[in-house]
């Protein structure tokens, strides 16, 4: 009886745990939270049950907050949980969840609509937790279009310290905006899922460092993908608990560079043994299928598997593989190995999964990495790739092969500033002959009621509609003696303006044709010039979300001409400002001369309606002084900064040679010289520029002291006498703001560092030049190049300006710095090839 009892009771315990581990979850999340914002009551979805938050003492603040029952127009594709109501407001709410401490997922779902007294475009808003910037300044609707989609979802992962609870913040970024959510979900995870746990301290590789990557507790992360590779996707239900959405891959982000790409054979009926540890890593179904190369093994060796997916430049990301071996084919490690490159850099140069699993069939493995993505100013996203290629059927492996099972990509917050938050995309444009709408409306029908129909050739508005006989020739009266007083003012101010401002005046007047191409040889009188409402339609409405860069001019927007297929730079003088009238036709006058590789180009101008606007070529890695110091750009390499120097003064020996007479800058430091996708440098800004000396008598210009403090020229500054060699030593000053990567002046420095030009002078005098060069370029500039360079330098900054060089001598000089800097490089990665030779020698 004892015996049956044991057996009895053993029996019912083995059916218990096997019941227990078919139907349980592979994790059961405690303290979690399914939050329908803007509502009452209990909600069903289908799947999960939500909770008005109307009903719980989570929320807080937002006064003026409305709760709505749903949009204005509810789209019949939208799901109707959690996003036909939401919670908006002008000012800033909060919600505050009482939680076990550890990591939670933080899951936010909105969805952009016009809701009553509150327009689409309006939703602009910060969202923090705990310390942690989500979003910044979220422009929901340009996301919502710009990713073609109706909902927005964002996923993070945030840690929740002991005695804290979790607060999610929502504040409206500007007077006139607001901030809405639709649907609130806090879920907890375990611990040691996507942080590297205490216990285990292999983190992440990371790559181009033999260091490896910790994702510690102090950083919060944002899920970008989750991807099933090579099959339909996986619903939340369907995850180990955690409720997570693993997408397909082949529609958005598969590049097929071999057109045998295709699925593995599937284990679709779910007979193979799979394992998976710990078991909410991932679902089961995660490894059942995945994307291979196809069988073709010539075409394999020339091509690659290939993924690519937009993230936001200037974050760490982790990448978690997911890789299961199914294949009947693939039996012992070396049966298929294959190389891993992510964002172009070689991850793994021999991955076997057989080895890495022991040669186990079915155990679902997880390969991490963390890679840096550099800030590039070129674009809004940058692709992050993911690449695999196999390894040659000869060459150490059976199969030419390789193969992905799933996928997770994570952006990690800056350290610092803790910001997951990225950049707004640029608005979706357009057609050309849409005339913009204010802000909050840019539907063309308002727009087409704002402005006057334009004559095509004077700008004059004409008068729509029928005007009865009878009227008209009181109109005509009227009109004709209007038009004689104005005719009669405008001379008058015509021919006062005209003799301050002669030269520019008669410029201005003159341009009157529009064009809509331009070239190299673009003479003066086909400078295109646009109407304001071909301004208006670049900028959308000079839109804030468009603004690059604010100075003394005004605003500098990125615009859209020709039908939105040329990007440009459109500089518009503050409204109704006097200042810079003088500079702006002078800019108009002697760009439209100039057109050289390293001179921006003018593509035209307006100045209708009394505004004042320039358009250029659109420079998309910004200014140079951005990527020197007081910015979040990656450093640049010291070649680098020395082809830029090279192509900046290029420019600047066009002005003083090329031109049909010498141009005078007046104005040269690096937020004036600009640089294109190629990293090519360009001189911009000529509103200050005067003509040389044109007579053989004459060797300078007197005019009053204009410039840049930190880059004047003393002989300049001290006697009013402007020559080429002012331009020398402002360039001399650029040489070492480069070199050292700090401003022209610290007014709060040392006395005898406040004038960069003075305090590299002190040290070159006393040899101690290499204590004041940018710490990041130590050890990295070839002593020979340095020596020149410093040489150059300082022959720029010399007293008198007879003694120092032309530009012209200065672009030799460079050029031949640079050639010592990449003869010392080969020299040196000689002597490493005849070091690593004679090792292997002594090896032998």
């Amino acid at each position: 009886m004892r015996l049956l009892s044991i057996i009895t009771t053993s029996l019912t315990l083995f059916f218990l745990l096997l019941f227990l581990s078919i139907h349980l979850q592979a994790y059961t999340p405690e303290d979690n939270f399914t939050i329908s914002c803007g509502t009452t009551g209990i909600v069903f979805d289908g799947q999960r049950t939500w909770t008005g938050d109307e009903d719980t003492k989570y929320l807080s603040g937002g006064q003026g907050s409305t709760v709505l029952t749903q949009a204005a127009t509810q789209d019949p594709s939208v799901n109707q949980v959690p996003y036909t109501t939401a919670r908006l407001s002008p000012s800033q709410f909060n919600y505050s969840f009482p939680v076990s401490a550890g990591p939670k997922f933080v899951r936010l779902f909105f969805y952009p609509a016009d809701y009553p007294s509150f327009p689409r475009t309006h939703a602009s808003f910060s969202v923090q937790s705990n310390g942690f910037t989500f979003l910044k300044g979220f422009n929901a609707s340009l996301n919502a279009d710009a990713e073609a989609t109706k909902t927005i979802f964002r996923e993070y992962v945030v840690n929740v310290n002991d005695g804290e609870i979790l607060i999610l913040s929502f504040s409206p970024s500007q007077p006139n905006s607001y901030a809405f959510i639709n649907g609130i979900e806090v879920l907890p995870m375990p611990s040691d899922l996507y942080y590297t746990s205490a216990t285990n301290s292999t983190g992440f590789m990371f790559l181009g460092s033999t260091t490896l990557y910790s994702v510690e507790t102090r950083f919060a992360l944002q899920a970008e993908y989750r991807i099933k590779m090579g099959g339909q996707e996986i619903s939340p239900l369907n995850d180990t608990g955690l409720f997570r959405k693993w997408a397909g891959d082949e529609k958005d982000y598969l590049i097929k560079q071999n057109p045998e790409n295709n699925d593995l054979p599937a284990d679709t009926d779910g007979k193979m043994n799979i394992t998976v540890n710990p078991d909410y890593v991932a679902p089961k179904e995660l490894y059942r299928t995945a994307r291979n190369m196809g069988t073709n093994a010539t075409l394999n060796k020339i091509s690659n598997l290939t993924w690519e997916f937009p993230v936001d430049s200037g974050f760490t990301y982790v990448l978690r593989l997911h890789f299961c071996e199914l294949d009947p084919n693939i039996n012992k490690d070396g049966d298929r190995v294959f190389f891993i490159y992510i964002a172009s850099q070689l991850a793994e140069n021999h991955a076997d999964v057989m080895q890495w699993s022991h040669n186990q069939k079915g155990l679902a493995l997880q390969r991490n990495y963390a890679v840096l993505i550099p800030i590039d100013n070129t674009q809004k996203k940058v692709n992050l790739s993911l690449q695999m290629h196999p390894y040659a059927t000869n060459d150490k492996t059976t199969y030419s092969d390789a193969f992905l099972n799933g996928l997770e990509i994570f952006k990690i917050s800056e350290a610092g500033s803790n910001n997951l938050a990225g950049p707004n995309p640029d608005p979706v444009q357009t057609p050309h002959n849409n005339i913009p709408a204010p802000k909050g409306d840019r539907s063309s029908k308002t727009a087409a009621a704002t402005y006057p129909v334009q004559s095509p050739h004077n700008n004059i508005p004409v008068l729509t509609g029928k005007i009865s006989s009878e009227s008209r020739g009181t109109i005509i009266g009227v009109v004709v003696g209007v038009v004689s007083g104005v005719v009669l003012i405008l001379l008058v101010v015509f021919f006062v303006f005209l003799s301050a401002t002669s030269r520019c005046a008669g410029l201005l007047f003159s341009m009157t044709k529009s064009t809509k191409t331009h070239n190299s040889s673009l003479p003066l009188d086909l400078c295109r010039r646009f109407s304001l409402l071909e301004i208006l339609d670049a900028t959308q409405n000079f839109d804030d979300v468009l603004i690059v860069g604010v100075g003394g001019f005004g605003q500098v927007y990125k615009g859209y001409i020709d039908d939105g297929s040329t990007p440009v730079a459109i500089k518009r003088l503050k409204p109704g400002s006097q200042q810079g009238a003088h500079e702006f036709l002078n800019e108009i006058e002697m760009l439209s001369q100039l057109r050289h590789r390293h001179l921006v180009s003018l593509i035209g101008y307006s100045n209708d309606n009394k505004e004042m606007i320039l358009v250029y070529d659109f420079m998309t890695r910004g200014n140079l002084r951005d990527h020197l110091y007081n910015t979040d750009n990656p450093t640049l390499p010291w070649k680098q900064r020395l082809q830029i120097c090279i192509g900046a003064a290029r420019g600047l020996h066009y002005l003083h040679t090329g031109a049909k007479h010498m141009i005078i800058h007046r104005d040269v430091k690096t937020t004036n010289i600009l640089l294109d996708d190629k990293w090519v440098a360009k001189v911009s800004d000529f509103g200050l520029s005067r003509i040389g000396p044109t007579g053989t008598s004459k060797s300078h210009v007197s005019t009053n002291v204009k410039g840049s403090f930190g880059y004047l020229d003393p002989e300049y500054y001290k006697r009013y006498r402007l020559t080429e060699k002012s331009d020398v030593y402002s360039f001399g000053v650029v040489l070492f703001e480069i070199l050292c990567a700090r401003p022209p002046l610290i007014r709060n420095a040392e006395m005898e560092q406040v004038s960069l030009a003075n305090w590299a002078r002190r040290c070159y005098q006393n040899g101690t030049m290499a204590q004041i060069v940018d710490p990041s370029l130590k050890g990295t500039i070839a002593p020979e190049c340095f020596e020149k360079f410093c040489e150059i330098g300082m022959s720029c900054l010399l007293e008198d300006g007879m003694h120092r060089p032309s530009i012209n001598d200065i672009v030799w000089l460079l050029e031949l710095a640079l050639q010592l800097q990449e003869d010392a490089e080969q020299r040196e990665n000689a002597d490493i090839v005849t070091d690593e030779s004679n090792e292997i020698k002594r090896g032998n």
